[in-house]
């Protein structure tokens, strides 16, 4: 099966997006749907996974601080999960924090995903914390120039 991983086109992609989010968060990992809907979706640049028959199966957004791009919110279906969509997800991310003139990319990188986030050059800082309720830790990359 084909997938593009690319900008979120359109509000229904958004939305889209947001019920992934929903689905893995929400109902996967019990986090409540007040704690996932944080506000900033609106500002945000979405990236999505599509696959050939149009429907979105994995996400992540950008918020853009400054010289600083946020990574968050990063969700793929689990029964795509396996397929490199999280390591498309984050090459796309780089590539869009670059053309958006940050300089680095921070993350709140959920414990079980760490290696993933290592693997494309973040960084641990600090200890691990809670957030809604699960482990995390935040994670930090110098993009170069």
């Amino acid at each position: 099966m084909t997938v593009e991983v690319r900008r979120s086109r359109d509000a229904d992609e958004r939305a889209a997006a947001i019920e992934v989010r929903r689905q893995v968060f929400c109902v996967e990992q019990g986090v409540p749907l007040h704690d996932e809907l944080d506000g900033r979706d609106e500002e945000a640049l979405h990236l999505v996974a599509v696959d050939e028959d149009g429907w979105v199966i994995g996400t992540c957004r950008l918020v853009f601080r400054g010289r600083t791009c946020q990574l968050s919110r990063m969700a793929i279906l689990s029964e795509e999960r396996g397929r490199g969509l999280g390591h498309a997800l984050l090459d796309l991310a780089d590539l869009e924090a670059r053309l958006a003139g940050s300089e680095r990319i921070s993350l709140h990188a959920q414990i079980h995903a760490e290696t993933l986030y290592e693997q494309h050059g973040y960084v641990p800082r600090g200890p691990h914390f809670e957030e809604a309720g699960i482990e995390h830790v935040a994670m930090e990359k110098a993009l170069d120039a």
